[in-house]
């Protein structure tokens, strides 16, 4: 990238009956986003027109028909389908998933092709997306199978970022699913992200245990002992700065959370209900360890107050926020290590 080109932020709209789309002109209704960046909708002039209407916002689009017509300064709104589409706030619908498809794929492809630098993803409905097409558990399994690399979902503000051992997995296959190897693959990509995302030199990880108290030395559970700590210790060896397990339910409470770079939580819900009561309506998701930078909001299509006016954006535009910050931490890094490279040569 040019260091005078504005980084171009491709958004796709998610479930057209939630309140993604709210958001995202939310988020441009103020103006000085345009400074930062060159936003690019993967939607239809009907569609946002619709939502314009119904949610009274005046923000003007700029209607392309390729993405490389995109222009700094406008909100370009790329044309993806044509025909009419019924919008029925607050449902779910299987419209609302066939679209919000459309516009993900389309998002994607210009991200592979080089023609957005970074993704913003508004919220899907996991359900309704499904189809031969779609056949995963949300947009980091998608991407993942699209893009270069292995996922790690890190749910971040300035103060803390989680990420999980394990995403979209019923519970009942977690402890069967923690492996040495899925530890260490995890601990690397955050740590390697920690580095080149945020430009931490010698980022500081916490690992949280599976069981209750750790498994209270084998009374209740074997894997943090038998599994998660020998694991931590190998890598502390190969000198990261990796330590746990921590018992989950104390870590948050006693704000040990602020002494760490990144903390990995065994399961879904382990790391993201306690990320979402601390700091939920200004978090931000990213998916780290990929090629290409993705981030979204930390909530989903939030269906009952969708039409109404109420969606709170600022987690969208932090997101926007973010995946600016991200691109251009990992340039610098890229950057300083070919001229590293250049040197030793």
């Amino acid at each position: 990238m040019k260091s005078n080109n504005k980084i171009k932020v491709g958004i796709s709209i998610g479930d057209i009956n939630g309140i993604g789309i709210e958001t995202i002109l939310k988020t441009f209704e103020d103006t000085r986003m345009l400074e930062l960046c060159t936003p690019i909708l993967f939607a239809s002039n009907k569609v946002i027109a619709t939502h314009k209407k119904e949610l009274s916002i005046t923000v003007n689009t700029h209607e392309i028909n390729a993405v490389s017509r995109a222009i700094d300064n406008k909100i370009n709104l790329m044309n993806v389908w044509k025909e009419n589409v019924t919008i029925d706030f607050g449902k779910e619908t299987p419209e609302g998933g066939a679209y919000a498809y459309a516009s993900l794929d389309a998002a994607l492809k210009a991200l592979k092709e080089n023609m957005i630098d970074v993704l913003v993803t508004a919220p899907i409905n996991k359900h309704n997306i499904q189809s031969d097409k779609f056949d995963f558990k949300g947009h980091t399994e998608f991407l993942e199978a699209n893009l270069e690399g292995e996922s790690l979902m890190i749910l971040m503000t300035d103060e803390i970022k989680i990420g999980l051992v394990t995403g979209h997995i019923p519970i009942q296959d977690v402890a069967q699913t923690i492996t040495a190897e899925l530890i260490v693959k995890k601990v690397t990509i955050m740590y390697n992200s920690l580095v080149q995302d945020f430009a931490i030199n010698r980022p500081k990880i916490a690992v949280l245990g599976l069981n209750p108290h750790c498994g209270d030395n084998g009374v209740i559970g074997n894997e943090d002992d038998e599994i998660i700590r020998p694991t931590l210790e190998k890598l502390q060896a190969e000198g990261k700065l990796v330590y746990g397990p921590y018992a989950a339910d104390s870590f948050f409470g006693s704000n040990s959370y602020q002494n760490f770079d990144g903390i990995l939580a065994m399961y879904h819900d382990q790391g993201l209900a306690p990320f979402k009561t601390l700091s939920f309506g200004k978090g931000v998701n990213f998916t780290a360890g990929l090629n290409r930078i993705r981030t979204s909001p930390d909530h989903g299509t939030a269906y009952e107050i969708a039409g109404k006016g109420k969606a709170n954006h600022h987690s969208f535009k932090q997101a926007v926020y973010t995946a600016i910050a991200i691109f251009k931490k990992r340039n610098e890094y890229q950057e300083l290590n070919q001229d590293k490279l250049e040197v030793r040569r």
